[in-house]
C-alpha cells in the first residue's frame, strides 16, 4: 500500500487549492507510519465496516480500506470529498470499490449507504471532537469499537476516572456508551499545518449503559449537565436550580444513596443514573 506523505498531502491541497481552516479543525496527518500505527492499534477486523469522520485529504482513509471490508467516509468540506474518490482511485485503484464518501457534517448526518458502520476509526476535529464521538456512539448503535485520535487534554478528560480533576461531562457521557482508554500519544510534528496542542489516542469499547431504573439517557445526562454546571459546588447546591430547590435536590440524592455534599466529580455513570431515577421519583411524588 502506498500511502500518502508530507509531499502528496502538500501537492494535493496546492492543487485544490486548499488551505486547512480552524473552522473545520483540519490538520491532516502527513506520516504514513503514524497512519500505520493507528490502523494496527485499531485492531480492524477484516468485516468491520469503518465509519471514518473528517478524512481530509485521505491519508488515514488509505490505510483504513487495507484493513477493512469497507469505509464510509463522512467529510464536511465539500472539496475534499469531491476529491477523496480520486485519491483512492490513485493511490489504491483495486480498494476504491470498499469506500463511500458522504458529503456531509458528521453532526447532523442521518443516514449512511451500505451496511452499518462497526468501527469508529477517526482524527477528529479538535473543535468538533467530544459531540462527534457522542453523536455517533449515539446513532450508529452496530459501532462495537473504535479509535480516535484528538487532542491530549480532552483525551485525558473522555478517559478520566470518578474523582480524577479532569473529570467531567465527556467522561460520564462517553462512559455511558463505551469504556474508554488512552492508547497512546501522537507527537505534533505528524501533522500539517503543526498544531499547538498534543494530540492522543482513545479507544474505545461499546458496553450497555447502566440499569437506568426507568429513565431516559436526556434524564441522566440532564443531571450530569447540572452537576457540573458548578462542579465546585456539593450536588445539593449545585442541582437546586435543575431539581427546583436545595431541598428537593437533597431528598433526590439520598433517595440515590449519595451524599448531599459530594460533588458530581466523585460520582460514576451508574450513580448519575441512581440519581437521575431518584429526581423523578421524588419529583413525582411531591
Amino acid at each position: 500500500m502506498t500511502l500518502l506523505g508530507p509531499a502528496d498531502v502538500r501537492r494535493l491541497a496546492a492543487e485544490l487549492g486548499v488551505r486547512p481552516t480552524k473552522k473545520w479543525g483540519q490538520n491532516f496527518v502527513v506520516d504514513a507510519n503514524t497512519v500505520r500505527r493507528i490502523v494496527k492499534t485499531a485492531a480492524l477486523d477484516p468485516a468491520d465496516v469503518v465509519l471514518e469522520v473528517g478524512p481530509g485529504l485521505g491519508s488515514l482513509t488509505l490505510g483504513l480500506l487495507e484493513a477493512a471490508a469497507r469505509v464510509v467516509a463522512v467529510e464536511v468540506d465539500p472539496v475534499l470529498a469531491a476529491q477523496l474518490p480520486r485519491t483512492v482511485a490513485a493511490y489504491a485503484p483495486e480498494l476504491a470499490d470498499r469506500l463511500d464518501v458522504v458529503a456531509a457534517d458528521a453532526l447532523v448526518v442521518e443516514s449512511l449507504p451500505g451496511p452499518a458502520p462497526t468501527a469508529l476509526v477517526a482524527n477528529l476535529p479538535y473543535n468538533v471532537a467530544v459531540p462527534v464521538l457522542l453523536r455517533a456512539l449515539e446513532r450508529w448503535p452496530s459501532l462495537r469499537h473504535g479509535l480516535v485520535m484528538v487532542q491530549a487534554e480532552v483525551a485525558d478528560r473522555i478517559v478520566a476516572p470518578p474523582g480524577s480533576r479532569v473529570y467531567g461531562v465527556p467522561s460520564v457521557k462517553v462512559a455511558w456508551w463505551a469504556s474508554a482508554r488512552r492508547a497512546g500519544a501522537v507527537p505534533r510534528g505528524v501533522f500539517w499545518p503543526v498544531p499547538n496542542v498534543d494530540s492522543a489516542l482513545v479507544a474505545v469499547a461499546r458496553r450497555d449503559p447502566p440499569a437506568a431504573l426507568g429513565v431516559s439517557r436526556e434524564d441522566v445526562f440532564g443531571v450530569v449537565d447540572a452537576a457540573f454546571a458548578q462542579r465546585r459546588k456539593s450536588l445539593r447546591a449545585a442541582l437546586a436550580g435543575f431539581l427546583g430547590s436545595p431541598a428537593e435536590a437533597e431528598r433526590a440524592v439520598r433517595a440515590a444513596g449519595l451524599d448531599p455534599l459530594a460533588r458530581g466529580e466523585s460520582l460514576s455513570v451508574g450513580d448519575f443514573a441512581r440519581l437521575a431515577a431518584a429526581a423523578r421519583s421524588v419529583g413525582s411524588s411531591s
